[in-house]
């Protein structure tokens, strides 16, 4: 018998999602620009067009040494979590499973991401930044994990889906909140703001869903990270391979843009840092509409042929942004229509590498998601910092990066061979 959907679950459990969104927008969106605020070459461009030089307190950093310094949580994050994620499967005490991992974590990374609008050294915010990302890396993937736990396999897309709205939710907030905040309020207001909502949204999914009873029977040996790509790469079927090479790839254009977004709204088209926020906010609220559709869409023609439709549309529309993002009407534009196209690559990802690994080793796999998102998250501003800053500091070579590596993803995904999931 057909059992129906948990949609309560599924909401309540968004909730922690949302307060762990709310914590990236921010941070992507603010950071970069107090990194490079200061660089004489983007105040000299921006005279140039005739625009006001933003009034912000920074460091002065090129593209390439500022999108670097933003990739140092994500080095931590690609050993960490799927370390964590691995750990998790095994952990069982008077909390839980997953929930020991979030109140260790959660409070490390709230109290460290309140203190980086407050540094005044280089050196001050990069440890501000370490500690928060390494906090934030302990509980995200048993937090992502648990929604393994909960679903079965032809639930996943649609509760991700569900999750992935709420999350979206979580960062519309962040944007249009934080860009407010930061212009009427100073530089530390959206990083406060932000740290109590995440403990308040964290709070209800903690008290009010709880880990399954099965979970304290599992008793699993899971190895490092390196063994259990070891077991994907020795695995007959090598669609796994593929699935962790799609991400790698879709990711590294993904975070490429979600670092330099807030960048190329400021130095190229000369907008405050809170309208920036509240443009990237487009993108989010468009994500957010199409997150649910997203899931039932795979539910019913598969999760790699909705993967392949949204990455065609962030080619195309990527290619276009190169070419004709010179205001800010058309920017907006582009982020709607590639919010909708994320929302199919997304709201899928982690669910289809699910349907390639082990049911026993939820946390494992989990961890093997974040392992190839996080090292997309390493490469992806590193070397996309270093074309810009090649092609004379100019942030419209961002679009073009990124397209690149959408196609990229598309040809990988070639390799997949769909695997029918019966929903539940």
């Amino acid at each position: 018998m057909k059992k129906s959907f948990p949609y309560r679950k599924t909401f309540i459990l968004g909730f922690g999602f949302l307060g762990i969104s709310i914590i990236w927008p921010v941070f992507n969106s603010f950071i970069p620009i107090f990194l490079q605020a200061g660089n004489p070459e983007y105040n000299a461009k921006l005279l140039e067009m005739g625009k006001e030089i933003p009034d912000i307190v920074g460091f002065g950093l090129g593209p390439a040494m500022a999108f670097f310094v933003m990739t140092w949580d994500n080095i931590i994050n690609v050993f960490i979590q799927p370390w964590a994620g691995s750990k998790s499967d095994q952990t069982w005490n008077r909390f839980g499973r997953r929930k020991p991992w979030i109140l260790i974590g959660a409070p490390i990374a709230i109290a460290a991401f309140i203190m980086v609008p407050f540094a005044q050294t280089i050196t001050a915010i990069m440890i501000y930044i370490l500690i928060t990302n390494f906090g934030m890396a302990l509980f995200r993937s048993p937090t992502v994990a648990w929604l393994g736990d909960l679903f079965t396999a032809g639930q996943r897309s649609k509760a991700n889906g569900i999750i992935n709205l709420m999350g979206g939710i979580g960062a519309a907030i962040a944007l249009l909140g934080g860009g407010i905040l930061f212009d009427k309020m100073g530089r530390a207001a959206p990083f406060v703001a932000g740290a109590i909502f995440m403990v308040v949204m964290l709070s209800v999914a903690l008290i009010w869903v709880k880990e399954p009873e099965k979970a304290q029977k599992v008793k699993q040996e899971t190895g490092r990270v390196f063994d259990n790509l070891k077991d994907v790469f020795t695995s007959e079927n090598k669609s796994g391979i593929y699935v962790l090479l799609g991400i790698l790839f879709w990711f590294i254009a993904y975070e490429a843009v979600q670092t330099g977004l807030s960048s190329f709204s400021v130095f190229s088209l000369g907008l405050t840092p809170g309208a920036a926020s509240m443009m990237t906010t487009l993108f989010a609220g468009s994500f957010i509409l199409f997150a649910l559709p997203s899931g039932l869409i795979a539910t019913k023609i598969g999760r790699k042929r909705a993967i392949r439709i949204g990455l065609t549309g962030l080619v195309i529309l990527f290619g276009i942004g190169f070419v004709f993002i010179k205001t800010q009407l058309t920017l907006g534009i582009i982020l709607v229509l590639a919010g909708f196209c994320w929302a199919l690559v997304n709201v899928n990802s982690l669910p289809l590498v699910y349907d390639y690994g082990d049911e026993e080793k939820i946390g494992a796999y989990t961890g093997l998601y974040y392992f190839s998102s996080q090292s997309a998250a390493v490469i992806g501003p590193v070397l996309s910092g270093f074309i810009v800053q090649r092609f004379g500091s100019d942030y419209q070579y961002l679009w073009l990066f990124a397209a690149i590596f959408m196609a990229l993803a598309w040809l990988v995904m070639t390799g997949v061979r769909e695997k029918k999931v019966i929903e539940a």
